[in-house]
């Protein structure tokens, strides 16, 4: 299925779900990798949290997310997946404003256990939440969801053990020794 629709989210955050290729709240409750994108232009790679309609990603004194976004708070970000054996290609793409917000370790625990597990003694201390906490409340204005799957055609003839075949699935033919002699010509 091709399949891309535009959810505009009203201001009582609810999105028209119904019309998504599929369910853009199950898969922004996986732990996958966003990227994210804020002025003057740097993408970031961000672990979030997708809670109340809006995405949280943890910043600190040690960002520069934090003056990014006071000094212009539009930003997109993208959540996908890509499968290349089974052609399962999905994305949301959000675009809105974001604040930054004062901690709350709660919600810091819930999307670090999220990454990480829920055992805190097996985290990375650079992980545990500390009072340097500050969240990016990234609230979006638009949720663009498409299913981009594709069908994963397997060649009729795979080859052999020992009987290589080049990209078309026919046999393969070495190159002919485009590597100049020494001796001269």
């Amino acid at each position: 299925m091709r399949a891309a629709v535009t959810l505009p989210v009203g201001p009582d955050g609810i999105q028209r779900a119904r019309e998504a290729p599929f369910d853009p709240d199950a898969f922004l409750a996986r732990p996958l990798v966003a990227r994210l994108a804020t002025q003057p232009l740097v993408l970031q790679p961000v672990w979030y949290l997708w809670e109340d309609a809006e995405f949280w990603v943890i910043t600190g004194s040690w960002s520069t997310l934090s003056r990014r976004l006071t000094a212009d708070s539009a930003f997109s970000l993208v959540v996908d997946e890509c499968d290349l054996a089974t052609g399962r290609t999905r994305q949301i793409v959000a675009r809105g404003t974001g604040a930054v917000t004062t901690g709350d370790p709660g919600r810091a625990r819930r999307k670090l256990t999220r990454y990480l597990g829920p055992d805190e003694t097996q985290w990375d201390p650079r992980f545990l939440p500390g009072p340097d906490l500050s969240w990016a409340r990234l609230t979006p204005h638009t949720l663009r969801v498409a299913d981009l799957s594709f069908h994963v055609h397997t060649p009729p003839n795979p080859p052999s053990p020992g009987r290589p075949h080049d990209l078309q699935g026919g046999p393969h033919v070495p190159a002919e020794r485009t590597t100049p002699h020494l001796g001269g010509a």
